[in-house]
């Protein structure tokens, strides 16, 4: 990642851990609000509720009103959705929570999985978002999805070299340390692109064999540009679409897991093999 300080790099236990506890460490409590997305990861809310703090699901800037916001994430390429937020909407975010004094963490872990979105997706700390200046902003990456590497535990947060300073002291007291061999094995990650490249290519073809058989099933598809997943609707009530696709032999996750507004969408994941998303497409053509 160009034009971030090597100091400002701080590896983490994957970046669930840090998502869960990062309000935590940033010393949110009582009376502070954090906003997560609409459509959400849970752990943001689960970190929130951690914390002690409240939050508020929005993906615009008034929801919060008065409330004292110290944290906003961003999660672009979303989970659940596949929505790419343009570099409009994230310049508008950075500065309104620089105005407050507030925190914009922007987990990243699908950013190497463009897919066909249009524009690319951009990194919080971008020049074009963040106009070189990383004041007040983390961005958080995961080498699960784009290296395969969910099972060593191996993420990293970047961004405000005072901010990242910060979370290294408390974590290293707090016993969250990631192992040598560890970080041994994210950096060879990190500087090697054309496993990225091959990763990002296997899933941009499964995606569009999985959306024409989705389609051809009847249910629409919604965002889904990029990431790991799309975001399907049969206008129905998602756990009725979770029960019809699983009598075919095809799990999905229900919409309302990650909030309220995917109360009849479902989550369908790209990375069962590629036979399997074969099975599923042919399965689906017998509906």
């Amino acid at each position: 990642m160009t034009g971030v300080d090597p100091a400002a790099v701080l590896p983490t236990i994957g970046s669930k851990e840090l998502v869960a506890w990062l309000p935590t460490l940033l010393g949110l409590g009582s009376g502070d609000t954090v906003v997560i997305p609409e459509l959400a990861y849970p752990t943001y809310e689960v970190g929130a509720r951690l914390a002690g703090a409240e939050h508020i699901r929005s993906d615009g800037l008034t929801a919060a009103g008065p409330a004292r916001v110290r944290l906003v994430w961003l999660n672009s390429p979303s989970n659940p959705t596949g929505r790419v937020l343009p570099v409009e909407h994230l310049r508008k975010v950075v500065a309104w929570a620089r105005e407050r004094g507030a925190v914009v963490a922007s987990d990243e872990c699908y950013l190497g999985l463009p897919g066909d979105a249009d524009p690319a997706p951009r990194s919080v700390l971008h020049p074009d978002v963040s106009d070189g200046d990383h004041t007040g902003l983390l961005a958080v990456h995961s080498l699960s999805k784009v290296s395969n590497l969910a099972g060593y535990r191996a993420g990293f947060v970047t961004g405000d070299l005072a901010l990242v300073s910060g979370l290294l002291e408390v974590r290293k007291h707090a016993g969250m340390i990631v192992p040598r061999p560890v970080q041994a094995a994210l950096q060879a990650a990190v500087s090697d692109d054309a496993h990225v490249a091959e990763q990002a290519a296997r899933y941009d073809a499964r995606r569009t064999r999985l959306r024409a058989g989705l389609e051809k099933a009847g249910l629409q598809i919604e965002h889904s540009q990029a990431g790991l997943y799309l975001w399907a609707t049969d206008g129905e009530q998602c756990r009725t679409t979770v029960d019809r696709l699983a009598g075919l032999g095809i799990l999905v996750a229900p919409g309302e897991f990650y909030g309220p507004a995917g109360a009849r969408h479902v989550r369908v994941a790209l990375t069962a093999p590629d036979e399997r998303i074969d099975a599923a497409v042919e399965r689906l053509g017998g509906t």
